[in-house]
């Protein structure tokens, strides 16, 4: 029996008949009574993990627009000088650079290091991606055009995220129209159907910004090859047409006549492959014949079926209850509305919740490109900050989710990036700092530029390596696979490592430092920029640990540790704030979105309320000085601080803030983030890590493990004050259910896959409990000691 069955009958008893039976009726959704005008604010996400497509619901013409992840501009490619962004020998002005900081001399040194150890770029033509670091590609748009008589009544648009189907139906004249799209990973498909109650003509079109090299239509299957402009990236999209109307096809455009159902199965694929240094090679011909021909004999109804089947096996896994009703009688929009208003709406909250599930499965999945800044989402060819893998925290937060929403499975497209770029990331390494291991900075493209980006500060952020590398730690943490931690994460962990051993440097009183350092996207130059110095020791601590669990490297891991402990300590400022530097400058009344020095309070796990109380009042003290306002992801990373600090209360209120209604499409941060019509989050513009980071910070405030306590309920909000959570993960590879009522927690039920003791904490209540691989324990809260 796997492992969703087993949760399932051992937490069957917390609910009644009538309630499962409810659950199953009433299944999450996104719904208007309009079609979508605008991509970014209204029309609604599906995808199979390697497609993002939207759809806009038009009556007259559907426009689905889609993009693949491995569509991306820049390169080598698209400049034969692209060096993945290496300056060699830039390292030679490190010395100078930390001279100049120790004579206190910091716009020097700042000046010094703007000059010679940003990362090398090479500006390109109009109207393609500005560098060639190059962005991400939409691939285009499908119009489907169709025959009306009569004025559109009865208009209906929706996405089911617990089906994870789109649905559009509505009536015209005395015919009855219904769309239904989803996205299909086992057959890497997506399908989208049209039906009507009468015979009518619908017209097919593709349209692509990029170069068109072939185009032919032959067996009821159109198929386009292209080309991108700057660096010739090759592609080709393929979809068969299934139907009961005669297909006619001319100059691009397919008629299809007298039919009453239309269904397009679609599929893409580029040469693109996630291999230093060419990144090219895959015969992306053969793979989109292979996805075809394994198609060919499945009907819609076996593709939604198979569809059904892959996505409930995640989706399912956890489900979340907040006791109130829901306003679901009126459209999303007007709800979202409604609810920041002040109208009580935990149902909007939990389909806020589980949309940032459906994002997740609908676009990373095993083998797929890991999830941009915007997901797989994407309608331009030179998207915001190129849709790129920000890694500063973007990316990051992005997978915020995977473990803790027992998604683990999802968490392994970024783990294989990773590992894809540690190569590229050594050379960085060894030419702008002369060390050993490997870096990412604020910046990474599909081509592997790791070096720094090409202006500071905002482009310093060689820590982005060992960030990347804490999501393979949790991996492990989370699922307790040691083969996984052998062969994948600790060789690429040692490597993070080693760049920190070698970079820092001692301040002449014992202490090791990070010189230079920017605290991320602010800020001027620094002698120990306060996050440098968490996130060293955050990727030590986690490599310490895992030489451990392995049984090897002994020698190593006690260098290591006698390093990570000289490290300087957490600095405790002038107004008792947690220094973002080391020198005491914090600035009070600074509102900036990014929040960096506390990292180690969230995603680390050097500050706890519990181990390190001095340091936490003083995160806490940083926090509220900046504020509860910022951009869609700093609102939702503020959630993660706050359950952290075991404040529901705020943690609520700033997870409030993140489904704020957001109208503005523009870039002008300083109106503040919140969610689009469709619940997409506005940094703005849109980015998902909003979305992905809210999910996360609900998760923390109702489940916490990260000091190897297993906390229930660590940061319930009055909010909240009845409900259930089934299925959440806490480290050690422990499926937690729990329930609550008048704020007090009634049960846990815990379901580990090994045969472990663990100790379990309820307010001040700390109990062990030991637990049998396989066997759910239920508790109810007087067994708690």
């Amino acid at each position: 029996m796997n492992i969703c069955l087993t949760r399932l009958f051992t937490v069957l008893c917390l609910l009644s008949l009538t309630d499962r039976v409810l659950a199953q009726k009433e299944p999450l959704r996104l719904w208007y009574n309009s079609p979508a005008k605008d991509w970014m604010t209204e029309a609604l996400p599906i995808g199979n993990g390697h497609i993002g497509a939207m759809f806009f619901g038009d009556p007259d013409e559907e426009r689905i627009q889609f993009s693949e992840g491995s569509l991306w501009a820049g390169g080598k490619n698209a400049n034969a000088e692209y060096n993945f962004g290496i300056k060699e020998g830039a390292y030679q002005y490190l010395p100078k650079v930390r001279e100049l900081l120790a004579a206190g001399k910091t716009e020097e040194a700042h000046k010094l290091a703007n000059k010679e150890m940003t990362g090398a770029i090479h500006e390109k033509k109009e109207n393609t991606p500005s560098s060639d670091f190059g962005a991400q590609q939409t691939a285009g748009d499908l119009f489907v055009k169709v025959s009306h008589t009569g004025p559109i009544k009865k208009f209906h648009r929706e996405l089911n995220i617990s089906d994870a189907v789109g649905k559009v139906t509505y009536e015209a004249g005395t015919g009855k129209f219904t769309r239904t799209f989803f996205g299909n990973y086992p057959s890497k498909v997506m399908v989208y159907k049209f039906t009507s109650t009468a015979p009518e003509t619908y017209t097919i079109r593709f349209v692509s910004p990029h170069q068109k090299d072939y185009e032919q239509f032959t067996k009821n299957q159109y198929t386009f090859g292209g080309s991108l402009k700057d660096n010739h990236q090759e592609f080709e999209t393929t979809y068969r047409i299934d139907t009961d109307g005669k297909p006619g096809f001319n100059d691009g455009i397919l008629t299809i006549t007298g039919a009453k159902k239309v269904t397009l199965i679609h599929t893409i694929a580029t040469d693109y492959l996630m291999q230093f240094p060419a990144y090219k090679g895959n015969d992306y011909k053969k793979a989109n014949k292979t996805v075809m021909a394994a198609a060919a004999g499945k009907t819609f109804e076996k593709l939604l079926a198979e569809q059904q089947k892959d996505y409930h096996n995640l989706f399912n896994r956890v489900s979340l209850s907040l006791g109130k009703p829901a306003l679901k009688s009126i459209p999303t929009d007007q709800r979202q509305k409604a609810y920041y208003a002040g109208q009580a709406d935990s149902g909007l909250e939990e389909l806020y919740f589980q949309y940032g599930r459906y994002l997740m499965i609908s676009s990373t999945r095993p083998g797929t490109m890991p999830m941009s800044l915007q997901g797989k989402w994407n309608d331009s060819t030179n998207p915001p900050w190129a849709n790129d893998y920000h890694t500063n925290i973007n990316v990051q937060m992005l997978y915020w989710p995977a473990e803790v929403t027992n998604l683990s499975e999802c968490h392994l497209p970024l783990i294989d990036f990773t590992k894809s770029i540690v190569e590229p990331g050594k050379l960085a390494a060894k030419e702008f700092f002369d060390t050993r291991g490997w870096i990412v900075n604020t910046m990474l493209n599909a081509y592997g530029y790791t070096a720094p980006g090409w202006d500071f500060p905002w482009g310093f952020f060689p820590g982005g390596a060992a960030w990347l590398s804490q999501h393979l730690w949790e991996h492990y943490a989370f699922t307790g696979d040691k083969t996984y931690l052998k062969n994948t994460a600790y060789p690429i962990m040692k490597e993070a490592s080693l760049f920190w051993m070698d970079y820092l440097t001692d301040d002449g009183k014992g202490n090791l430092v990070s010189a230079p350092s920017y605290s991320p996207e602010q800020g001027g130059i620094s002698t120990g920029a306060t996050m440098d110095h968490e996130i060293a020791w955050d990727i030590l601590t986690n490599t310490i640990d895992a030489a451990a669990v392995l049984g090897t490297d002994a020698d190593f891991a006690q260098k290591a540790k006698t390093i990570r402990d000289k490290i300087l300590p957490l600095q405790i400022g002038k107004w008792k704030q947690l220094q973002e530097w080391r020198e005491d400058v914090d600035d009070s009344t600074n509102k900036h979105r990014h929040v960096s020095h506390l990292f180690a309070l969230h995603p680390g796990k050097q500050i706890s309320l519990t181990q390190t109380p001095t340091e936490a009042q003083a995160a806490k003290v940083s926090l509220n000085a900046r504020g509860d306002d910022g951009t869609g992801w700093s609102l939702a990373w503020k959630v993660n601080f706050w359950a952290r600090l075991q404040d529901g209360n705020r943690a609520h209120k700033l997870f409030k803030s993140v489904m704020r209604p957001v109208s503005n499409k523009g870039t002008n941060m300083s109106d503040g983030g919140g969610s689009y019509a469709n619940l997409l989050c506005a940094h703005p513009p849109f980015q998902l890590d909003g979305n992905m980071g809210s999910t996360a910070g609900v998760a923390e405030m109702l489940l916490q493990s990260q000091t190897g306590v297993i906390e229930l309920l660590p940061a319930l909000p009055e909010a909240w004050p009845t409900g259930q959570v089934k299925g959440l993960k806490a480290r050690g590879n422990v499926t937690v259910d729990e329930t609550w009522e008048a704020g007090k927690l009634s049960t846990v039920t815990l379901l580990s896959q090994t045969t472990q003791e663990k100790t379990i904490q309820y307010g001040s209540k700390i109990t062990k409990v030991s637990l049998v691989k396989g066997q759910a324990k239920t508790l109810k809260a007087e067994d708690l000691n």
